[in-house]
């Protein structure tokens, strides 16, 4: 356990009186403490980030490279339903 609670930094993170009074709402309805609302809002943001980033490379990738068309007619045959 110690070394976890070692491993953290404390930090000062200014809000409005709405927001802060809505943290607490929600923490104390989640049964965890303000800090620990924090952190999993802020790690669910940052794996939004990553998924929005992924997603734009992909997007930038499919540009620079298009399927041809033999390749969405494989994929339509793969899909139909019965198989051919």
């Amino acid at each position: 356990m110690w070394s976890i609670l070692h491993s953290v930094e404390t930090i000062q993170v200014v809000l409005d009186k709405q927001m802060l009074q809505a943290a607490d709402r929600a923490a104390k309805r989640s049964k965890i403490n303000r800090s620990a609302l924090i952190r999993d809002a802020l790690r669910e943001h940052l794996k939004r980030l990553q998924v929005r980033d992924l997603e734009q490379r992909e997007r930038e990738g499919y540009a620079k490279y298009p399927d041809s068309a033999a390749t969405h007619e494989y994929w339509e045959r793969a899909a139909a339903w019965p198989p051919e």
